[in-house]
């Protein structure tokens, strides 16, 4: 080869790899059309969306086209690619990629699911609702799936079961199990190709976190359920006879939002009563959002959409999937304790809880040491893989820092360094709540009060020693429920007018389906396989809401998705039966409305509302006037690309019908409270959906929490029903003078019939 031909093979070797190291890096976009702009040159609005693509870039393809749930298409672009699109005729907005992360038995007794006389646990109505689980997807063979005594599908029913990668339709779907779909272009857009002896590119559930939701939501009954001996009893999901139909938009590098919104855009089309998202991301603007996009058109549709709140807790305004027309849901415990004491050498003995299922520790007690004191990094305490020196853990109980790393991988930490138990302490963020984890090594999680004083002794002891007693399952545990730790809250940061989260349901060390390609602490080194497992977050407590609003939706078809939230939430409970306040384990205080919304979800109450209250699509079109919204962002986020707000009409965020009341007044810019007082006018119409009845109206200061000097005055003060279906106004005036900012105060307005009680938290803040 002549040395010019070399050196312009070399130049185009050059090029090619450049050009392909960009197309690499190119970002994945959803682009929102305005379908009824449609140019009458093309037949199709996928040609017109196929050809707006190509008017900017010759090489991109689409990686999906919405057309339910959201109009428009996903593709890679540069970003000159997505600027130059944004501008051309009859695209809405191009929004770039949002990677989601997920939000991760006695329940049915715990809720009174079982309760004689009162809520019906399933039915044959609930056999026609299909709960979609957008997750991990599925591990079909587990028997909570089983559809013995299930009638035929709906013919309603439009969903399929798509083969892959170990998944065969014919052997995976059945009555029961009535779709599964997977969504992967816009990850391996993102993560590149997926490596396939790690997750299946098809329905298949290789992380168990999709099918542990989607056997809360709807599993079948199964007798002798268990995780190692623990939790023992019947597993079964919230709505038994409901169906479920799984799609599979979460991988190991996390959740994109072009498949979510393909999930949704599917799920919507499929034939789905309920979504359940069990996952979360940055907060952003409705229009921003996804989920909030996807979710709006479900709900426009009659589809309850229920999604997890976040783990971000206990820090204030941390909360995800706060759109109104979503239920979000946070998460509290069980009655139930797995129950394991630290014994020490002194005598004194702490509780805590364990998952751990193997040989006990000798009944004598043996050397114990603290992480930080035999590591040679500063983090050791920490137990964080290559800290811990082996010479100085092996034979001994080491006590661990919770942060950075899983709990259980600490534990697997402290083994592979020799030792033979593990202490793991809260941090002040986790307070004295106690999750409990299938450890590989004796093991047990205390409260931050027991890491502090078992860390005191160890550095007063010269010889300190301990051991570790595992008492296995316990039930009755008082208080509960108790707001988890590590439940998101608010206020909400996007529209500070709309109270979330809107309730909370357990979450903390659930029992349920798990996959069968990984065990129970889903760690590489773990290989114990179990049908059942016991995890926590708010990704737990979603399905609960999920299930529970399919049993509503089959026993109350004609119910709106804001009818069955409202019914969820003014039927919750607040306070104990001896009237003291829900706790919150982060501080041991009163919980209020921005812990746990309305309060914690009470299905039998919930079947007998009494009265509701309802929206429609045009009260949540006013809403968005009243956000200021323009006509783009209005049709980005609704597909209304001719809707505009009135000029002539005064929108107020406070008269959308949302079954709480969140009440901003300015603040001082003093320490002291001063100044006139503001009036805030709130109005709200209540649906009657129970028998012929006068309600009056009370307000009641919040449990354990002071109401910030607000006076309320409720106009009228009863109001009178004869028929169902009938609809009456009323006006809530909140009266405060100014107080500093950062101030707070809660209350709760009830309207009872004598038989029903319809409660709303108040929540007031000033800013």
């Amino acid at each position: 080869m002549r040395r010019g031909s070399a050196q312009r093979l070399r130049l185009l070797l050059l090029i090619l790899c450049c050009s392909s190291a960009v197309a690499a890096k190119k970002p994945t976009y959803i682009v929102h059309m305005a379908k009824s702009r449609m140019p009458p040159s093309f037949a199709e609005h996928r040609h017109w969306y196929d050809a707006s693509l190509r008017s900017v870039s010759g090489s991109a393809e689409v990686l999906y086209f919405y057309d339910t749930v959201a109009h428009g298409f996903s593709a890679r672009l540069t970003p000159a690619e997505a600027r130059a699109l944004a501008r051309r005729y009859g695209v809405l907005s191009v929004e770039p990629e949002t990677r989601y992360e997920l939000h991760t038995t006695r329940t049915p007794e715990f809720l009174g699911l079982d309760r004689g006389g009162g809520f019906v646990t399933s039915s044959d109505s609930d056999g026609d609702v299909v709960v979609g689980v957008l997750d991990t997807g599925v591990w079909p063979e587990r028997k909570s799936f089983d559809d013995a005594g299930f009638g035929p599908v709906p013919a309603s029913w439009k969903g399929g079961c798509e083969e892959g990668k170990d998944f065969v339709p014919a052997a995976a779907c059945n009555r029961k199990l009535v779709g599964a779909r997977s969504f992967y272009r816009g990850y391996e857009a993102s993560m590149g190709p997926m490596d396939e002896s790690k997750e299946a590119r098809s329905p298949r559930d290789n992380d168990g976190h999709g099918t542990h939701t989607s056997t809360t939501v709807a599993g079948s009954a199964v007798p002798d359920a268990s995780l190692l001996g623990y939790a023992a009893g019947t597993a079964r999901g919230m709505s038994s006879r409901a169906r479920v139909a799984v799609y599979k938009v979460c991988w190991v590098g996390g959740c994109f939002s072009s498949d979510i919104l393909a999930g949704m855009d599917k799920a919507v089309e499929d034939g789905c009563g309920v979504l359940s998202l069990s996952l979360g991301g940055r907060v952003a603007d409705y229009y921003r959002d996804s989920i909030a996009i996807g979710a709006f058109t479900a709900m426009e549709k009659g589809v309850f959409v229920s999604c997890s709140a976040g783990n971000a807790g206990p820090v204030p305004t941390s909360l995800s999937n706060v759109a109104p027309w979503i239920t979000t849901v946070g998460a509290g415990t069980l009655d139930r304790d797995f129950p394991a004491y630290v014994v020490l050498g002194n005598g004194e003995n702490y509780t805590g809880a364990t998952l751990y299922g193997g040989d006990p520790l000798p009944s004598s007690p043996l050397e114990f040491v603290y992480a930080g004191n035999v590591t040679n990094t500063t983090n050791g305490n920490l137990c964080m893989l290559g800290t811990l020196l082996p010479e100085k853990v092996a034979g001994k109980i080491v006590l661990c820092d919770r942060g950075i790393n899983s709990r259980v991988q600490k534990g697997y930490v402290v083994s592979e360094a020799g030792g033979v138990g593990m202490v793991l302490a809260n941090s002040a963020g986790n307070g004295e709540e106690l999750v409990a984890d299938a450890h590989l090594l004796p093991a047990t999680g205390v409260g931050e009060k027991a890491g502090n004083a078992i860390r005191s002794y160890l550095f007063s002891d010269p010889s300190p020693t301990a051991t570790i007693v595992f008492r296995g399952t316990k039930v009755g545990v008082r208080p509960s429920p108790v707001v988890a730790a590590f439940s998101s809250r608010g206020p909400n940061t996007i529209t500070r007018a709309i109270l979330k989260p809107d309730l909370i349901a357990p979450g903390v060390n659930i029992l349920a389906g798990w996959t069968g390609a990984v065990g129970p602490t889903g760690l590489a080194v773990d290989a114990r396989r179990t049908e059942f497992n016991v995890i926590s977050g708010t990704s737990m407590s979603c399905p609960h809401v999920s299930g529970l609003a399919a049993l509503l939706k089959g026993a109350h078809p004609e119910w709106s998705p804001a009818a069955i939230r409202s019914a969820l939430m003014t039927t919750a409970y607040a306070a104990y039966p001896s009237g003291d306040s829900i706790i919150d384990a982060a501080t041991g205080r009163a919980a209020t409305p921005f812990d746990l919304g309305a309060g914690h979800v009470d299905p039998p109450r919930a079947m007998d509302p009494g009265l509701i209250y309802d929206l429609t699509v045009d009260d949540y079109l006013d809403f968005l006037c009243a956000s200021n919204y323009t006509p783009f962002r209005i049709a980005s986020l609704t597909k209304r690309s001719n809707f505009t707000c009135d000029a002539t009409r005064t929108y107020a965020v406070s008269d959308l019908n949302y079954p709480s009341f969140a009440v901003a007044f300015p603040a001082t810019t003093s320490d002291v409270i001063v100044g006139d007082a503001t009036t805030v006018k709130h109005r709200r119409t209540l649906t009657n959906v129970g028998g012929p009845g006068t309600y009056k109206a009370t307000v009641r200061a919040w449990a354990g929490t002071e109401a910030g000097g607000v006076k309320v005055a409720v106009e009228p003060s009863e109001l009178s029903f004869t028929e169902v279906g009938e609809r009456r106004g009323f006006t809530v005036r909140f009266s405060a003078a100014g107080q500093p900012s950062g101030t707070t105060g809660f209350g709760r307005l009830e309207w009872s019939d004598g038989e029903h009680v319809v409660a709303s938290p108040l929540a007031f803040t000033w800013k």
